[in-house]
């Protein structure tokens, strides 16, 4: 790794400033994108959802008419079974032979009744679950058009901003390979603990910007002076005079264009 040239006070304010220019750009760009990315990624989620519980209810759907098969054949089977003692009731010897026999009978009519209760059951589930599948369909339907107009909404704001912002993120990472990397810690550690993102900052009106607390003139004096690194005691942002804040803003111009 190339060692990181020492440089001035003022030369690593005006890179930091630079830095937080491109990362601002960037920040603009993707809130350009705004919710879209989250909505597409949203709606991918509950349709998968969707067909998740779409593939239950068909399954169900599957056995109950595999399950109606199965008592059909099963009745099919009782009712012949019941014919065969019927024939064999002419045969009998004595009550004990009829008793078994008629008891058997029985049996198989039970058998019948119950598959065809199981089945008045199956036929159920297969009317309700039918009815749900139906509505499933129409609302997965609704959705992927809806996803449908959400990813070109998302891929014409990409085509717009993928180029810029893959050539930002890159002059980016080059701009923080000239600051030494506590610098850069303490930059971004600033960012992520600020709403916009803005680690450093310029004075404006006698205070920092963004800010209501005005910062004394003796401090300000210090910042113009640019031989050290100041702090704004109440956002912790990084200061710079605005100057130099002009200056950078005049020169990253060319980035941006």
């Amino acid at each position: 790794m190339a060692k990181k040239v020492e440089t001035s006070v003022e030369e690593k304010l005006r890179a930091l400033f630079d830095l937080q220019l491109i990362d601002s750009r960037i920040d603009q760009i993707r809130s350009i994108r705004g919710e879209l990315p989250l909505e597409v990624e949203d709606l991918e989620n509950e349709i998968a959802g969707l067909n998740k519980r779409l593939e239950s209810y068909e399954n169900e759907i599957k056995e109950s008419e595999a399950g109606i098969k199965l008592e059909e054949n099963t009745i099919t089977t009782s009712k012949a079974n019941h014919k065969k003692y019927e024939t064999d009731l002419k045969k009998v010897r004595n009550n004990r032979e009829y008793n078994a026999i008629v008891k058997e009978q029985e049996f198989q009519e039970l058998e019948i009744k119950l598959s065809e209760k199981k089945i008045l059951q199956y036929n159920e589930t297969i009317e309700s679950k039918s009815s749900v599948i139906n509505e499933l369909k129409d609302k997965i339907k609704d959705l992927k058009s809806h996803l449908k107009n959400k990813k070109l909404e998302l891929e014409e704001i990409l085509k717009e901003t993928e180029k810029e912002e893959k050539t930002l993120i890159e002059k980016s990472k080059e701009f923080e390979k000239k600051i030494e990397d506590n610098l850069i810690s303490a930059y971004k550690r600033i960012r992520s603990n600020v709403n916009n993102g803005l680690a450093i900052v310029p004075i404006e009106r006698n205070a920092s910007g963004g800010s209501y607390f005005t910062i004394p003139p003796q401090v300000q004096m210090e910042i113009a002076s640019r031989q050290k690194i100041i702090t704004d005691e109440y956002s912790g942002r990084i200061l710079v005079d605005p100057s130099l804040a002009e200056e950078e803003m005049e020169k990253m111009k060319s980035i941006f264009s």
